[in-house]
């Protein structure tokens, strides 16, 4: 067996110690894990996994989100020259 301090760093799970947590946040966190049947450890886990690692989308799914932005801005025209001028703006 080989010693731990040999073994690179994707074999071996790390470990991290959260502190000072906020009570709000525990409850918050325990009820999610209780909803998702999950330990707390793994329901953190997956937070960051979801928050760090967005999965891919599929074609359909990229599909509807454009369908939907269309939708949400059908009637709305706009020329290069405020578009422009929106760029200019946010600049500033």
């Amino acid at each position: 067996m080989e010693p731990y301090w040999n073994l690179k760093e994707g074999n071996m799970a790390i470990n991290i110690t959260l502190k000072n947590i906020p009570p709000e946040l525990h409850r918050d966190l325990k009820a999610r894990a209780v909803l998702h049947r999950r330990s707390l450890n793994r329901e953190i886990i997956a937070l960051l996994e979801e928050r760090l690692r967005p999965r891919k989308r599929t074609p359909e799914e990229f599909l509807e989100a454009a369908k939907a932005i269309r939708e949400k801005m059908k009637g709305v025209w706009l020329t290069n020259e405020m578009i422009d001028e929106m760029k200019r703006e946010g600049r500033e």
